[in-house]
Protein backbone atom coordinates (compact mmCIF):
# COMPACT_ATOMS: atom_id res chain seq x y z
CA UNK A 1 0.00 0.00 0.00
CA UNK A 2 2.93 2.32 0.74
CA UNK A 3 4.37 1.67 -2.48
CA UNK A 4 1.01 2.08 -4.33
CA UNK A 5 0.82 5.81 -2.60
CA UNK A 6 4.39 6.65 -3.37
CA UNK A 7 4.02 5.94 -6.82
CA UNK A 8 0.89 8.32 -7.01
CA UNK A 9 2.37 11.16 -5.45
CA UNK A 10 0.80 11.16 -2.50
CA UNK A 11 4.29 11.29 -0.66
CA UNK A 12 7.88 11.17 -1.73
CA UNK A 13 10.43 8.12 -0.51
CA UNK A 14 12.43 10.65 1.70
CA UNK A 15 9.14 11.92 3.39
CA UNK A 16 8.42 8.17 4.00
CA UNK A 17 12.30 7.54 4.82
CA UNK A 18 11.99 10.46 7.50
CA UNK A 19 8.46 9.23 9.02
CA UNK A 20 9.58 5.95 9.25
CA UNK A 21 12.94 6.57 10.93
CA UNK A 22 10.77 8.71 13.68
CA UNK A 23 8.81 5.80 14.19
CA UNK A 24 11.69 3.11 14.80
CA UNK A 25 13.74 6.15 17.54
CA UNK A 26 10.07 6.31 19.21
CA UNK A 27 10.16 2.90 19.65
CA UNK A 28 14.13 2.31 20.75
CA UNK A 29 13.08 5.29 23.15
CA UNK A 30 10.23 2.89 24.97
CA UNK A 31 12.42 -0.23 25.05
CA UNK A 32 12.13 -2.14 21.46
CA UNK A 33 15.51 -3.70 21.06
CA UNK A 34 15.07 -3.32 17.72
CA UNK A 35 15.83 -6.81 16.78
CA UNK A 36 13.92 -6.51 12.91
CA UNK A 37 11.24 -9.01 14.76
CA UNK A 38 8.75 -5.47 15.20
CA UNK A 39 10.22 -3.53 11.69
CA UNK A 40 6.97 -4.55 9.95
CA UNK A 41 4.76 -2.54 12.85
CA UNK A 42 7.07 0.49 12.51
CA UNK A 43 6.00 -0.06 8.68
CA UNK A 44 2.31 0.12 9.52
CA UNK A 45 2.53 2.83 11.94
CA UNK A 46 4.15 5.05 9.76
CA UNK A 47 1.55 4.52 7.22
CA UNK A 48 -1.06 5.02 9.37
CA UNK A 49 0.43 8.46 10.27
CA UNK A 50 0.99 9.50 6.55
CA UNK A 51 -2.10 8.44 5.57
CA UNK A 52 -3.15 11.01 8.30
CA UNK A 53 -0.62 13.35 7.82
CA UNK A 54 -1.78 13.53 4.14
CA UNK A 55 -5.52 13.63 4.95
CA UNK A 56 -6.73 10.63 3.80
CA UNK A 57 -8.04 9.26 6.75
CA UNK A 58 -8.49 10.25 10.57
CA UNK A 59 -7.96 8.80 13.88
CA UNK A 60 -11.55 7.63 14.13
CA UNK A 61 -11.52 5.97 11.03
CA UNK A 62 -8.53 3.71 11.61
CA UNK A 63 -9.92 2.45 14.89
CA UNK A 64 -13.19 2.14 13.40
CA UNK A 65 -11.46 -0.49 10.74
CA UNK A 66 -8.97 -1.57 13.03
CA UNK A 67 -12.32 -3.33 15.20
CA UNK A 68 -14.44 -4.19 11.85
CA UNK A 69 -11.03 -6.50 11.01
CA UNK A 70 -11.32 -8.24 14.77
CA UNK A 71 -15.04 -8.97 14.10
CA UNK A 72 -14.20 -10.23 10.43
CA UNK A 73 -11.19 -12.10 11.55
CA UNK A 74 -12.88 -13.51 15.00
CA UNK A 75 -15.34 -15.10 12.67
CA UNK A 76 -13.32 -16.74 9.92
CA UNK A 77 -11.74 -20.17 10.72
CA UNK A 78 -7.79 -20.45 10.41
CA UNK A 79 -6.74 -20.67 6.89
CA UNK A 80 -9.48 -18.84 5.51
CA UNK A 81 -9.24 -15.41 3.80
CA UNK A 82 -10.81 -12.85 6.08
CA UNK A 83 -13.61 -11.01 4.57
CA UNK A 84 -14.84 -7.55 5.65
CA UNK A 85 -18.66 -7.14 5.77
CA UNK A 86 -20.73 -3.71 5.97
CA UNK A 87 -21.88 -5.50 9.59
CA UNK A 88 -18.22 -5.45 10.35
CA UNK A 89 -18.22 -1.54 10.57
CA UNK A 90 -20.97 -1.20 13.60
Amino acid sequence: MAVALQSRGVFAWSDWADMLGEEIRKAQDAGDPDTGATYYRHWLATLERMVAAKGLTNPETLARTYDAWDRAADRTPHGTPIELRPEDFR
